[in-house]
């Protein structure tokens, strides 16, 4: 029988997983309704094409390049602190965009509050490892996961709903409401916690990760508009590579390194990785092109680009939970390449949609994508969890968030990037790019095209009718679409080779045969 105490410590973890999921539901609120918002920020305030590229990527690339940094900040100066912090600055940052006069302020908000995030996801994190145990654990997780999804899922529709009646600015001031709630209600109730062997952050890792991505980043997205042979984009891509190699030879040399390289021997550890990277070019990468597709190129209205997102979001509601189920009959990872196995078809069947005809017949390939999707989603977070130490919690949550999200800023640059040098090529057979007016020209139209701005991409180039300019842009999304599937036969293939055995006992650093016990695991969340 529960003693008084006992029940009131239960409640108090209870409202702490709450507050740390609300937290986890707000971060994509941000990243998704930012997305549907940047057509809206651009009639606006205006802004270059790869100004409002920045809108989401800046984000992005804060978020997940600083991750396991927060994890380990977490773990050396308590749980809590930096949550509290973490949770603070994300409030404060989205309440100042709702006021940001210029792209580029809005930008550089976007930035500081993608820092923000990755303090408050690590964190929120590492403080569930210490509240939970066993089977309770991986509950916990999986309905963080399950937060994240949600919000990824149903941000496209608030922010359309919210730009249809209040304006962009409203999604901004919306989600650092929540985020209060999730303040008041989870930090008061959280206990302070440590890791007593933390020695501090690793920041030559910190410094040479971090500009490995953002140098890559910035040379994708430039990519489009100067070439990719262009000075400027070989010398971003070479630094980037440069950057690359000092990380791993600076973490292969410190005592305590951010990123345990020797975690990489182990096929599951590995496997892991492979799930989130995975459903970055299945799912996440539509979340944001397709209402800009929607809203740009098609007409519709951001309410309408939201309402049709549901097709493509509503599986994430139950697939996950759904499918963690089967793992009483079939390896986790089995089940994950079968989710990629069936988003590829979907992809595939997708792109012989034509998305000017009826709306209705997208519906059913955008569900197949969300049921695919949704498989490895709700596993991905339960295998996740013990490849490290318990007291190295904060590395380990940091380790997989930042796969996942550092993968999602990266997908999203290289399929704008490919979706642009796709347009591009399209337009030239409509208009000969001769060089000199016409060839600038061609460059920045195929930019706003790809960002959906059809008005401005007819301006651009008066002298190809609006038809012209969507039939380009509809054949590029087509290829792209394309592209898609085959990264997503290959992230399936990948996930059988590295998941789809049980390991032996003594294959991973847990000391302990672990795919299947925390899949089964999952069947109770």
């Amino acid at each position: 029988m529960k003693t008084a105490t006992s029940s009131g410590t239960e409640s108090n973890k209870l409202l702490i997983l709450a507050a740390v999921c609300l937290s986890a539901l707000v971060l994509p609120l941000a990243f998704s309704g930012g997305a549907v918002a940047t057509p809206a920020i651009g009639r606006d305030l205006g802004g270059s094409p790869a100004m409002l590229t920045w809108v989401t990527n800046a984000f992005m690339l804060s978020f997940g390049s600083l991750l396991m940094a927060a994890g380990a900040l977490a773990d050396q100066f308590g749980r809590k602190r930096l949550f509290a912090l973490g949770l603070g600055g994300f409030i404060i940052t989205s309440f100042a965009m709702s006021f940001a006069p210029s792209v580029l302020w809005l930008d550089i908000l976007r930035g500081v509050q993608g820092i923000a995030a990755a303090a408050s996801l690590s964190s929120g994190g590492a403080s569930l490892a210490q509240e939970f145990d066993g089977h309770a654990r991986t509950r916990a997780f999986s309905m963080l996961g399950t937060s994240f999804g949600l919000g990824l899922a149903f941000g496209p529709l608030m922010a359309g709903v919210l730009i249809e009646h209040f304006g962009w600015r409203s999604i901004f001031l919306v989600i650092a409401a929540i985020g209060v709630v999730a303040f008041i209600f989870g930090v008061p109730r959280m206990r302070e916690t440590r890791d007593p062997n933390a020695t501090g952050l690793d920041y030559p890792g910190t410094v040479t990760f971090t500009a490995t991505l953002a140098l890559f980043t910035f040379g994708v997205i430039q990519a489009p508009e100067g070439g990719w042979g262009s000075p400027l984009v070989v010398t971003l891509l070479a630094a980037s590579a440069v950057f690359l190699a000092a990380f791993i030879t600076v973490e292969t040399r410190v005592k305590r390194p951010m990123l345990e390289l020797s975690l990489f021997k182990y096929p599951r550890f590995v496997g892991v990785q492979i799930l989130p990277i995975g459903t970055c070019y299945c799912y996440i990468v539509l979340i944001v092109m397709l209402p800009l597709r929607f809203i740009g190129a098609e007409g519709l209205s951001e309410i309408d680009a939201g309402m049709q997102m549901i097709a493509l979001s509503a599986p994430m509601l139950v697939v996950p939970m759904l499918v963690a189920s089967f793992t009483r009959w079939m390896s986790a990872g089995v089940l994950s390449g079968i989710g990629f196995l069936v988003a590829a078809a979907g992809l595939y069947w997708l792109s012989l949609v034509d998305f000017s005809g009826p709306k209705a017949e997208l519906i059913m390939p955008m569900l197949v994508i969300g049921i695919g999707a949704g498989m490895p989603w709700g596993l991905m977070d339960g295998l996740s969890v013990s490849v490290v130490p318990k007291e190295r919690a904060g590395m380990a949550s940091g380790i997989f968030s930042t796969t996942r999200v550092a993968g999602e800023g990266i997908a999203l640059a290289i399929a704008t990037a490919i979706l642009g040098a796709l347009a591009h090529t399209s337009l030239s057979r409509v208009i000969p790019d001769n060089g000199g007016d016409i060839s600038s020209r061609v460059v920045e139209a195929s930019q706003r095209v790809t960002a959906g701005d059809m008005v401005h991409a007819a301006s651009t180039l008066p002298e190809v009718t609006i038809h012209a300019l969507s039939s380009s842009y509809a054949d590029a999304f087509t290829s792209l679409l394309h592209v898609l599937t085959v990264i997503t036969l290959l992230s399936a293939f990948a996930t059988f080779a590295f998941l789809s055995k049980t390991p032996a006992h003594d294959d991973e650093p847990g000391a302990k045969s672990e795919t299947k016990d925390v899949a089964e695991e999952a069947v109770s969340a």
